[in-house]
């Protein structure tokens, strides 16, 4: 655990009431009920306070925007034509008039504090894999709107984006003070590592939100749904499947680690520890968070009869 973590969950509850993302009173007891601070410190327990704050800041904003047009109602039109004022900040465009939107205008501030923390090299990786993020979400609202439960290559494919995982992972060697090179970045067996990686922590909280999202539209886009739709398999069984899915994927983690040390980096082992501290941390956050478990209900409720 960071030691950094009660300070930090109270500064960032109060820039987000600041940021305007979130207005209700109702809405920031709910942020603040879920200790988001915890999140960042279970997952980047090394950090230091700033990037601590930065990284904190970036995770619940990305569950404001999650809230905003990822749990809602929202059309993939809407969404789709929200994005250019989001890339126009992110690649620095001068679109000749102020930024008023609350979410574009609080990626631009988060972006500046990334571009003070890191290199050129960083900041292009988290832009780059932020528009990805930003883009996949027009499919997930394509699929709540249509009603459609994407196909199994589908979902994994576009899971490893609409999860935003790498645009937390890219903030990792910000974090560790420990800069990878772009060929490491680049390196087959960094992305290799970094796929399994996402893969555990989606699926993980695809698991682990099934409560929540089981009874809204969103739950076609949950890995437990896919399964059970185009697998045929039973609520119960899908999960078992996932897990199982899940331990091949850390095996294949630690059946990289000889092609990793081969390496000889400091800042690949502290990447990777990186890594390790999210599948982790992301799992003792979730366990504990009011945002998961005031979902979790009795099983007749989540596992009717089929």
């Amino acid at each position: 655990m960071n030691p950094h973590v009660e300070r930090v969950n109270e500064e960032t509850l109060k820039w987000l009431v600041g940021s305007g993302m979130v207005g209700d009173a109702e809405t920031i007891d709910r942020y603040r009920r879920a200790k988001y601070g915890w999140l960042s410190a279970r997952t980047y327990p090394y950090a230091e306070h700033h990037v601590l704050r930065l990284v904190t800041d970036w995770c619940v904003w990305l569950f404001a925007f999650d809230d905003a047009f990822c749990e809602s109602d929202r059309r993939a039109a809407e969404i789709a034509r929200a994005l250019p004022q989001f890339y126009a900040v992110l690649e620095d465009l001068d679109t000749g008039s102020q930024v008023d939107d609350v979410f574009a205008r609080t990626l631009l501030e988060i972006k500046g504090r990334i571009a003070a923390y890191g290199d050129g090299d960083q900041l292009d990786r988290w832009r780059g894999v932020t528009k990805d993020y930003l883009f996949a979400q027009v499919w997930e609202a394509a699929n709540r709107e249509d009603e459609v439960v994407p196909p199994l290559e589908d979902y994994l494919f576009m899971r490893r984006r609409t999860g935003a995982m790498l645009t937390v992972f890219a903030l990792i060697d910000i974090a560790t003070g420990h800069c990878l090179t772009p060929e490491e970045w680049r390196h087959p067996v960094i992305r290799a590592i970094t796929e399994n990686a996402n893969d555990v922590v989606v699926w993980d909280n695809d698991l682990i939100s099934y409560a929540k999202e089981s009874d809204s539209g969103n739950s076609r886009n949950n890995l437990v749904n896919v399964l059970a739709t185009h697998g045929g398999y039973s609520r119960q069984a899908a999960m078992e499947m996932i897990g199982g899915m899940r331990n091949r994927a850390i095996a294949e983690m630690i059946a990289l680690r000889p092609a990793l040390e081969a390496l000889d980096s400091e800042a690949v082992r502290a990447y990777v520890r990186g890594l390790e501290f999210w599948i982790s941390g992301s799992v003792d956050y979730s366990l504990t968070s009011s945002r998961y478990t005031l979902a979790w209900q009795p099983e007749e409720r989540l596992f009717p009869e089929r």
